[in-house]
């Protein structure tokens, strides 16, 4: 539901895009310099307004989007999508990176056999995990 609203807090708008999951993982991306507006670093509790430009970077790719509504209120995926407009670009490149993503699980060899407990560990202390 798009408020009247003149500003929204970005962590808000963000959930409520449907960007992330929960509030928390807008608010922890905005910490971790992950959302830019203009450029710079946003912080979570930044208040955008309708025509900012704001680059988002999550599990999905990196978003160049323009504000077109504001909402602070988590909705359908389809008013979700009314909220803001992706960039040709930003698309483009988008679909660029997941083709080439896609091209190079072509090549490669899946494992005959499962790990044996030694390579499990050396998975494990590679990872950095143990």
């Amino acid at each position: 539901m798009p408020s009247a609203r003149a500003s929204v807090r970005i962590d808000k708008w963000l959930w409520a895009a449907r960007f992330f999951k929960s509030r928390a993982l807008a608010t922890r991306a905005c910490g971790l310099g992950r959302i830019q507006l203009g450029g710079h670093p946003a912080k979570p509790a930044r208040e955008i307004s309708i025509g900012d430009m704001l680059r988002v970077t999550n599990e999905g790719g990196e978003f160049e989007i323009q504000v077109l509504l504001l909402s602070e209120v988590r909705g359908p995926a389809a008013v979700a999508q009314t909220l803001y407009r992706e960039t040709d670009a930003s698309r483009e490149q988008r679909l660029k990176a997941a083709a080439e993503r896609k091209a190079v699980r072509e090549f490669e060899q899946p494992p005959t056999t499962r790990p044996s407990k030694r390579d499990r560990r050396r998975i494990i202390q590679f990872r950095g995990r143990g």
